[in-house]
């Protein structure tokens, strides 16, 4: 039988959980409805955004938005076919690549900012 300490550490980590889950749905909803971005997509275009000179390793990317590489990888490749961003070879290590964001990329994000900011203060902290 756990403790009382230990049973309010389980229900704070399922508050945590119902937290997450209520936030993620409805930046999920709201992004895909009002700009066809996943979260994990508007997640790479901000780290994008706010790498320096809109670039990064495709590893980083993976780390950032918290999805395994060969999820991380079909999640570049649909921004790339969305013209969101580009890949292009490192040019002090080819065998690295860079993910880079392109003009409609940043455009998409800064679109979509907003939207995201909204939902993260209604559901975080109750604001209209």
């Amino acid at each position: 039988m756990m403790g009382g300490s230990e049973q309010e550490l389980v229900d704070e980590w399922h508050g945590l959980l119902s937290l997450h889950a209520t936030v993620h749905n409805a930046l999920e909803q709201e992004l895909q409805t009002q700009h066809g971005l996943s979260v994990s997509e508007f997640e790479a275009l901000e780290l994008l955004t706010s790498s320096e000179h809109g670039k990064c390793r495709g590893q980083d990317l993976t780390q950032a938005v918290h999805l395994s590489q060969s999820a991380a990888s079909r999640l570049v490749a649909r921004l790339e076919r969305g013209g969101l961003v580009e890949r292009v070879m490192c040019d002090l290590d080819r065998r690295g690549i860079f993910v880079v964001l392109t003009d409609e990329g940043h455009k998409r994000y800064s679109d979509a900012k907003p939207t995201h900011r909204s939902v993260l203060a209604r559901t975080l902290r109750g604001e209209n």
